[in-house]
């Protein structure tokens, strides 16, 4: 019964990991910002981000008069687009490949006029939208193991419960061969209906962790260790380290 026992702690591990995911303020696949209150962003290792807009979508229904954007990015340097980033003429961001260090505070400054009708004054308004974008850790290949789907927890979840009814059908399977069609000197199989389970084993990698007073969007999500925090194994707590300048950090120096 080893293999069996194997194959379960694995199936217990891909079920931890299963429970994972992404939480995003997002509209048909762009995301907005809101004036005062910073967006939360999650976004899974090496995946591209949603669309970010620099502007709130009340903003976005209306007419804009010479409008301008400005981001800056979590080293409070001026975005300008490369092979990971990704900045259109109307202010939106994609950014690309997304890796631990890359999490951080992204600000955009939407600027545009405002003419008087009575005198043609024209008046320039300047708005503020923060986003903070962190990594949401998945298991390396889950877009295989997931077929494409839009939502990779249930199906991932689905691909496990289906992993172990195949388990239980093949070991009924050898219950009634060992009994029926073998000498009956040797030992009879017998299993215990509804005796196998998937046990939800809770962990993240190194460098990261659940917070969730920081991410409580994401409670459920392994993110990124932030600035001042690290994780060296794979608990499921970033600890406290001030000494630590940047996000993902495994140690404390």
């Amino acid at each position: 019964m080893r293999a069996w026992l194997l194959l379960s702690a694995v199936l217990c591990y891909l079920a931890g990991i299963a429970w994972s995911r992404s939480s995003l303020l997002s509209e048909k696949g762009l995301v907005y910002g809101k004036i005062g209150h910073p967006v939360k962003i999650y976004v899974k290792l090496h995946q591209n981000s949603p669309v970010l807009v620099c502007m709130d979508s009340q903003r976005a229904s209306k007419e804009t008069v010479d409008p301008t954007y400005l981001w800056i990015g979590p080293n409070e340097k001026t975005l300008t687009g490369n092979n990971r980033i990704s900045i259109t003429k109307t202010g939106r961001l994609i950014l690309k490949d997304f890796l631990e260090l890359l999490s951080g505070l992204y600000t955009c400054t939407f600027s545009y006029k405002t003419v008087k009708a009575e005198t043609q004054e024209e008046t320039i308004v300047k708005k503020r939208y923060d986003f903070m974008v962190f990594v949401n850790l998945f298991t390396p290949g889950w877009r295989g193991a997931c077929n494409e789907s839009d939502d990779c927890e249930d199906a991932t979840n689905h691909n496990i419960l289906k992993a172990r009814d195949r388990i239980e059908e093949f070991f009924h399977s050898q219950a009634d061969i060992l009994y029926h069609r073998f000498n009956k000197t040797l030992p009879a199989m017998h299993f215990v209906n509804h005796s196998f389970h998937v046990v939800r084993v809770d962990s993240c990698r190194p460098g990261f962790g659940k917070n969730e007073g920081l991410h409580s969007n994401c409670a459920s999500c392994c993110v990124v260790c932030s600035p001042g925090t690290f994780s060296p194994d794979i608990d499921v707590t970033c600890q406290i380290c001030i000494s630590v300048r940047v996000y993902g950090a495994k140690s404390c120096p």
